[in-house]
């Protein structure tokens, strides 16, 4: 398996890497007074980088899989704050069209999105549905010409500047759950933002409220009752993003400590020389490595899929009917894809979070301000525990693969 990437590719990653580090005192400033970094968008619009996996026949720069995670893990040396813009906006929203809106839905949403101009969310997530989305609450009825949507969805990643959301709900007859495109110029949406969090303190959580809010036919994403098979899909790229991030984390926490250990004194030597800080900065490197290979290993995979579907796509009239569980390549792909985004989803949150952890100890005192780089990661990597899947579930989601449906346990 081979990781290597073309100039092409580098150059892209160059671009990504200036704008970050022309970004970064805003989004430090940014983040101790918790506020949205609103260069953001417009900076990384200028190279394309709101539409880096996205085909260009929709607007976007059309790069594989791999050249888009390994973006994301120089953002994500930035925080995932930033990166989990760039998840929620890109992995489990374009990519969702991408994947399943029909042609004309993509040349409608998707040339706005890539160049910045509309910003996408994705909303699963309810008070009573976290891990379990099957058990969501929010309704629709089909009132002729359009769905009537009503419910509450929270923890929705830009929520608060979301210009399209795609969003989940049952039949409320059938209690079978559709997926669909939503303006949030809508009539009948009404949102809150969610303040008090520990961390991610530049990404912007709301509560979005469906009010009896009219979602147009033509809006329905995907076949009626095949919601879940979407959401489930896009949690896949979603995982696989917050993995890739992760690594960037790393390569922070790694840089910051190894200049802190060869700058600071302590006991009349410096901390690098001392045997403990040493076990904690190979303890970051190891985990680094660990994580860098396997999520690539699974962007790989992920790549496998999309290639498969787009030429399914091509060669088959009505491909969504066709392209489901039946069609044993596609179903030995996917979950192929889904088992190595989930592993690495899980593996790169706890390493990650144990490295940021490291890190702030061999910063001491140094490290217990959010002024510090280690801190920001500290408290933005506890969250991705939680989130896109918590690790408790993913670890049953492992397993289970292995037992057999037999021996689910959740």
């Amino acid at each position: 398996m081979n990781f290597d990437i073309t100039k092409k590719q580098e150059d892209f990653i160059s671009k990504v890497d200036s704008v970050c580090k022309s970004l970064r005192s805003v989004e430090e400033e940014c983040y101790i007074e918790d506020r949205l970094n609103e260069k953001l968008i417009p900076e990384f619009s200028k190279i394309g980088m709101l539409g880096c996996p996205i085909s260009k026949k929709y607007g976007g720069l059309g790069f594989d899989i791999l050249t888009y995670c390994k973006s994301l893990e120089r953002i994500g040396e930035e925080g995932n704050s930033m990166r989990t813009f760039f998840s929620v906006h890109t992995s489990i929203g374009q990519m969702v069209l991408q994947g399943w809106a029909n042609e004309d839905q993509k040349k409608r949403y998707l040339p706005e999105t890539t160049s910045g101009k509309s910003i996408m969310a994705f909303a699963l997530t309810e008070p009573e549905a976290g891990s379990d989305p099957s058990s969501l609450n929010s309704q629709y009825e089909d009132k002729g010409e359009y769905y009537l949507l009503t419910g509450k969805k929270h923890w929705i990643g830009n929520g608060t500047i979301a210009d399209i959301v795609t969003t989940y709900a049952k039949d409320k007859t059938t209690g079978k759950i559709s997926a669909f495109i939503v303006d949030m110029n809508s009539s009948g949406i009404r949102k809150k933002e969610m303040k008090n969090k520990m961390g991610l303190l530049t990404i912007k959580n709301a509560e979005i409220y469906f009010e009896e809010c009219g979602v147009p036919k033509q809006n329905l994403l995907g076949q009626l009752g095949q919601g879940l098979n979407i959401a489930y899909s896009a949690l896949i790229d979603g995982r696989l993003s917050v993995a890739a991030g992760c690594i960037g984390v790393m390569n922070d926490c790694l840089n910051e400590t190894l200049n802190h250990a060869k700058l600071r004194r302590q006991h009349g030597s410096l901390l690098a020389k001392k045997q403990l800080i040493q076990q904690h900065i190979s303890r970051i490197i190891i985990g680094k490595e660990s994580v860098k290979w396997l999520t690539y290993k699974a962007a790989c995979a992920r790549q496998k899929l999309h290639d498969y579907v787009e030429e399914f796509k091509l060669e088959q009239e009505g491909w969504q009917k066709k392209l489901n569980r039946n069609n044993t390549a596609y179903s030995k792909l996917r979950k192929e894809a889904d088992m190595l985004t989930t592993i690495a989803k899980f593996h790169a949150t706890n390493i990650a979070f144990d490295c940021a952890n490291r890190s702030v100890q061999v910063f001491g005192s140094f490290g217990y301000q959010k002024t510090a780089r280690v801190a920001k990661h500290f408290l933005d990597s506890r969250a991705t525990m939680i989130y896109e899947g918590a690790n408790e579930v993913l670890e049953l989601k492992i397993a289970s693969e292995a037992l057999g449906d037999a021996y689910k346990a959740y």
